[in-house]
């Protein structure tokens, strides 16, 4: 029988997956072509997006780490420490720099176009990565 743990696990994963994969690289890119929305007002939505979307994601990593702590298996710890350092990462140092840059643009401050995304966007393809292999791991227990 297929553990309750790993069940819950399984959904964590696949819902923490579709979230980004919808937000990062759905919903953020397109929002820019919208008509009307400007960089400001881009920045702006960009960021109550990506926050209640972090605080999310900060939810489903914790749950996933407490359903899993009694699993050892390379097929799972492996994946779900990356998934949680890529998070930490893109929340501890990307995150910051991206704010700042935007609350200089939001203040009126003309800047040049940015590459600092990119960071973020690298991590966010690892961390999706992380996700499909812990996914993959949980589907093969029991």
């Amino acid at each position: 029988m297929y553990p309750t743990w790993a069940a819950a696990a399984v959904a964590m994963t696949f819902v923490w997956l579709g979230m980004v994969l919808a937000i990062s690289f759905l919903e953020a890119p397109l929002k820019f072509r919208a008509p009307g929305v400007t960089i400001p007002l881009g920045l702006g939505i960009g960021r109550l997006v990506f926050r209640a979307l972090n605080l999310v994601e900060a939810a489903l990593a914790v749950a996933i780490v407490i359903a899993v702590a009694g699993d050892a298996s390379t097929a799972v710890v492996t994946p779900v420490v990356a998934a949680v350092v890529l998070l930490l990462a893109q929340l501890l140092v990307v995150r910051p720099r991206l704010n700042r840059r935007s609350d200089r643009i939001l203040a009126g401050e003309g800047l040049p176009r940015s590459h600092e995304h990119f960071y973020y966007v690298g991590l966010e393809l690892a961390k999706v990565a992380a996700l499909i292999a812990l996914g993959v791991g949980l589907l093969t227990i029991g």
